[in-house]
């Protein structure tokens, strides 16, 4: 099998997925929300609840970019961007989706899986901002700490096999593939204070 023929693999096998579990998410939100305007409930509970299914439902759209097939020429909105990220959003962490145009799906794909992998590096949260200019995608995280693991960033810059990784760290052989099907390489910068990937 070739490298090719596994990635689209594993895309179409992440596409099903979100397409699976984005139905029910959405119904669960939807259910909440007549709660509570036929009850007329406003309690904590019930707005744990719909912060949480929020949450899930951004989540699952961003997986969905992230681990999903990627049609040629296919684009995504910068606006649907936007409300993804800010659905992630904690009190601990930000998302800053900076360009200003809708993008390719492949390149934001990319910038997805790199975000992932950053967010790795911020223990106690951060501010994630991402950017494009002069067609070079730029993470960058700030943070009062962070914490990137060396044997994690050394996978970045060329494709590797997921020999030694964990489950949750799929992200660090996903990147360089994705990277790689772009015909670019992902380096890294390390300055006092922040942290940032560059493709």
């Amino acid at each position: 099998m070739t490298k090719d023929m596994t990635r689209d693999i594993a895309a179409m096998i992440g596409s099903r997925i979100c397409h699976d579990l984005i139905s029910p998410v959405g119904a669960i939100s939807n259910g909440v929300e007549l709660l509570a305007m036929s009850a007329g409930d406003t309690s904590a509970e019930l707005s744990l609840i719909s912060e949480s299914v929020d949450n899930a439902n951004a989540r699952v759209k961003f997986f969905r970019i992230a681990f999903g097939m990627a049609s040629q020429g296919q684009m995504t909105g910068r606006q649907e961007m936007v409300s993804i990220l800010k659905g992630l959003e904690t009190p601990r962490q930000t998302y800053d989706w900076q360009p200003t145009t809708d993008m390719l799906r492949d390149e934001v794909k990319l910038a997805c899986l790199m975000v992932m992998c950053i967010e790795t590096a911020l223990p106690r949260g951060g501010a994630i901002q991402i950017s494009s200019e002069n067609g070079q995608l730029q993470v960058t995280a700030r943070s009062d700490r962070l914490d990137p693991s060396p044997e994690l960033w050394a996978r970045l810059g060329a494709v590797s096999t997921p020999d030694g990784l964990k489950p949750n760290e799929v992200q660090f052989i996903l990147a360089p593939l994705q990277a790689d099907l772009l015909g670019r390489r992902i380096c890294s910068q390390d300055d006092a204070g922040a942290l940032r990937l560059m493709a």
